[in-house]
């Protein structure tokens, strides 16, 4: 599961569907990618860093999605 993608989201308080709709993908594939279930393809991964604000780069970097992460967890918590 990528949960930095659903915290990202959360964060802006929007739904998947609202993502999917302004990255002008299908609600389920969003639902996929941040489940885990599906890795996205560069495209998607930048309109969808697009509408959530972050840097596309993360998708595929462990390091940067590590970092992205412990941002999150002491903005958060």
């Amino acid at each position: 599961m990528k949960s930095w993608l659903k915290e990202l989201r959360e964060q802006k308080s929007y739904t998947q569907e609202e993502v999917a709709k302004k990255a002008g993908i299908e609600r389920t594939t969003y639902a996929s990618i941040e489940q885990g279930r599906r890795n996205p393809s560069v495209s998607k991964a930048i309109r969808i860093a697009s509408v959530l604000d972050f840097d596309w780069t993360i998708f595929f970097d462990e390091k940067l999605r590590e970092s992205t992460h412990k941002k999150l967890t002491k903005i958060g918590g």
